[in-house]
């Protein structure tokens, strides 16, 4: 009988936010996986748990994976934790649930806080859709292209950012998205927690004036679709009617439909196409 992977939530910051389930499950396992176990100690010292605790992070995990999936495979249940919050988002958590699942193991969770949750949900920004993005890369191509992705999204955008990185990530942020709304939530549950929103172009200002300090989670506006629209609209008056038939042809749409569809995107007739396109 095969053991199971636990993914354990634990404190963002106050640890009155771990649950009992967590407490209990984290007792009752054979090992704790910890991302960081000096920070870990500290968490399990203050619940008075006493479970072995081991290492497992980006850093060691090609390494410790293939001994962990081993340990579960003896019937052993593992507990994974990370520094804060659910493990599996926006850290290496997610390979080892991959690797366990395809070796038919089970993978349960307790779950507790999520800053990106925390931090939508006091941001009075729209929660019905939404979209995570975690830390933009480090790369400065797969940055670009995660922000050129973003670029015309329209639901909200969570993302995370360290202090040494915030005005430079702001800085990004206006470029490409331009100045929008955006909830700048630090600290969440800890005793300097605070909310600031504002806009792209004044957070810049605020945190050049303010040394950024703590962690942070960025909530920001999508595109007004009706923005969109009117951009889509430009685009297309730029273009021929004839080039814009064409573009829709080539995509393999029959001339009818092509026609109906250049007539919506114009917001005209498809009888004013039809005599153009026919004349």
């Amino acid at each position: 009988m095969y053991g199971t992977l636990i993914l354990c939530a634990t404190p963002i910051g106050n640890l009155e936010d771990i649950t009992y389930r967590t407490v209990r499950t984290l007792t009752e396992v054979d090992y704790i996986l910890a991302e960081d176990t000096r920070h870990t100690k500290k968490l399990l010292s203050h619940f008075d748990i006493h479970t072995p605790l081991t290492s497992y992070h980006e850093h060691n995990k090609l390494e410790k994976a293939p001994r962990l999936i081993e340990y579960l495979k003896e019937g052993k249940n593992l507990a994974l934790v990370t520094d804060a919050g659910t493990p599996g988002i926006s850290d290496p958590g997610e390979d080892l649930v991959r690797m366990a699942l395809e070796h038919s193991i089970c993978v349960t969770s307790t779950p507790g806080a999520v800053a990106a949750i925390t931090a939508l949900v006091i941001s009075g920004k729209s929660t019905r859709r939404f979209v995570f993005e975690g830390f933009l890369p480090a790369d400065k191509k797969e940055k670009a292209y995660i922000l050129d992705v973003l670029k015309d999204e329209v639901r909200t955008i969570v993302l995370y950012e360290a202090p040494h990185r915030l005005v430079k990530t702001l800085q990004c942020l206006e470029q490409v998205l331009e100045d929008r709304a955006i909830s700048v939530v630090k600290e969440l549950t800890k005793k300097h927690e605070s909310i600031l929103n504002t806009t792209i172009s004044d957070a810049i200002r605020y945190f050049s004036d303010n040394q950024p300090k703590g962690e942070y989670v960025l909530v920001i506006d999508g595109k007004d679709r009706e923005s969109i629209r009117q951009h889509e609209q430009l685009l297309w008056q730029q273009m021929s009617i004839e080039a814009h038939l064409q573009l829709y042809v080539d995509k393999g749409m029959a001339e009818k439909d092509a026609m109906k569809q250049v007539a919506k995107d114009r917001g005209v007739s498809k009888r004013d196409i039809y005599a153009v396109v026919k004349h």
